[in-house]
């Protein structure tokens, strides 16, 4: 509980409540594109740099490779759940379940940068690993998810959904939110801390006041696809945006609890879990199922489980975290 209220009463959290509040209402406040994006770039940049510094300081071992493996395993199997839990209890059709599910087993950047934070403010030790496996998470599910969707269809429609398959590679392989997180992973790895330490007013110092610029706009983004996109989602499916990250999180803590990690990495890794990315998937999905409609997958991410996952979520992953590896 005082994880809870400490989370929800910070400052990353009222910005954000402030944007989808203000969104909400229709308010005209707003963030300029060129701008809310520069703010991305720099808090993938400052995420990475500080996880290759950390993995600089702590050499990777075979408990840690164990960690990669289990992140590439999660993001390969919970795709397929959450598309047999969208079939069962809502009403989409194949191309927008499996649109749905690629969201869902695949990673929020800005849900795991907050839940850094939070672990942070608990007073809990993180590695910088879990950066690496955050990278690792990104694209598996999209794997998945086109995997579910081609099976049972007709052979000329599945040669329609292949005849830009090179065009996918390249698109999920260097999606902006990879290259820049691998590569500032990169930097920080290779300059360790005494190369880096020059920079740590701009990528440290600075770090949470730019969060809170980036999560109002976040907050003004997720309250306007609420508002405009609510009507095309029925409950089963707003129920999912909610009950599919506590599920996904419950299978990761239940993993953590066979695993060599400590505290504060489980609960990022929780979280990377029961994240809905709205990122890279969005993009992907685009290419590779343009059938699938926007309105379903990304009001569900942005609007539904992102809030959820920022507001209530991260504490109850962190908790889940502390009896996993008690």
């Amino acid at each position: 509980m005082d994880v809870a209220i400490q989370t929800l009463l910070s400052p990353i959290i009222l910005f954000f409540l402030l944007g989808m509040v203000a969104a909400l209402l229709r308010s005209q406040m707003s963030v300029p594109e060129a701008f809310a994006k520069g703010l991305a770039i720099y808090l993938m940049m400052a995420i990475g740099l500080k996880g290759g510094v950390q993995m600089a300081s702590n050499p990777i071992t075979l408990e840690v490779g164990l960690v990669f493996l289990v992140g590439i395993l999660l993001s390969f199997a919970l795709p397929v759940i959450a598309f047999a839990l969208l079939r069962t209890t809502t009403k989409l059709d194949r191309v927008d379940a499996a649109a749905v599910s690629a969201h869902y087993g695949s990673i929020s950047i800005v849900t795991f940068v907050a839940a850094t934070e939070a672990v942070r403010l608990s007073g809990l030790d993180s590695s910088g690993h879990l950066v690496a496996v955050a990278a690792l998470m990104e694209t598996p599910a999209i794997i998945s998810a086109l995997i579910l969707f081609l099976r049972g269809r007709k052979k000329s429609e599945v040669e329609v959904a292949g005849s830009e398959r090179g065009e996918l590679v390249r698109e999920v392989a260097l999606n902006a939110s990879i290259v820049v997180l691998v590569g500032a992973l990169l930097v920080g790895w290779i300059a360790g801390p005494t190369g880096t330490a020059s920079i740590e007013p701009f990528f440290v110092d600075a770090f949470q006041g730019i969060l809170c610029l980036f999560l109002l706009d976040m907050g003004l983004s997720a309250g306007r696809g609420l508002r405009n996109g609510w009507r095309t989602l029925g409950p089963g499916t707003v129920g999912f945006g909610i009950y599919m990250p506590l599920f996904s999180a419950g299978i990761a803590a239940a993993i953590c609890f066979v695993l060599p990690i400590n505290h504060g990495d489980a609960a990022l890794l929780i979280t990377l879990s029961a994240s809905a990315s709205y990122i890279a998937v969005p993009a992907a999905m685009r290419l590779a199922l343009p059938q699938a409609k926007p309105s379903v997958y990304l009001t569900l991410s942005l609007g539904v489980t992102f809030p959820f996952n920022v507001i209530l979520g991260i504490p109850i992953y962190i908790y889940l975290a502390g009896l996993a590896t008690a």
